[in-house]
């Protein structure tokens, strides 16, 4: 039966081509709609016109431009020329930052055979840097700035202290657990 259906619409296709609705078909359906679709319909097709959009783009232009100076601002604050206040606390600074970089990734490696005892030198060493970093924020507003890159200075010696000596911990525990080890072999 649907082959006898599409034979027949194919030999009078031209027919049913010939039939198009009328004009005001679209405007009797809408009347027939809840007002709600209709007045969704018409919201759909706004737009904007080009000074909206031109004002917007240069209200973010705007923005972005303070935001960017200000940042800009910010960061030139914060910078502190150490050689200019004392080329010898400069040069210990660079020094002691150097070495405590090294010394802490050496402390790295007790991560993976002892965490709690890593965690717990690391909270030190935390604790002894946030004082620096507060110094060297201090640094810039201050109206002694030798006497707190010095202090900065000095709480890097410490910090370099209280890495060696933790090394040295570690290095001990290491032996003693090597000693252990042995001991246990040879019975």
């Amino acid at each position: 039966m649907s082959k006898r259906l599409e034979d027949f619409m194919r030999m009078n296709r031209e027919e049913f081509d010939d039939l198009e609705p009328s004009a005001d078909l679209w405007a009797r359906i809408e009347k027939h709609l809840p007002a709600e679709i209709s007045v969704a319909k018409t919201q759909e097709t706004k737009t904007f016109s080009l000074g909206f959009v031109l004002r917007v783009a240069a209200t973010i232009v705007v923005v972005m431009g303070i935001g960017f100076a200000m940042y800009v601002r910010n960061d030139k604050k914060e910078k502190v020329d150490l050689e200019a206040i004392n080329p010898v606390y400069a040069q210990q600074q660079i020094k002691y930052t150097s070495l405590i970089e090294s010394k802490r990734s050496e402390l790295k490696v007790l991560a993976k055979s002892d965490p709690q005892l890593y965690k717990d030198f690391s909270s030190q060493i935390a604790e002894m840097d946030s004082t620096y970093k507060q110094l060297n924020s201090d640094l810039a507003t201050s109206p002694n700035q030798e006497r707190v890159l010095h202090e900065m200075i000095r709480n890097l010696q410490i910090q370099t202290q209280v890495l060696n000596q933790q090394l040295k911990v570690i290095g001990q525990m290491n032996d003693m657990k090597k000693e252990q080890q042995n001991e246990s072999k040879n019975i």
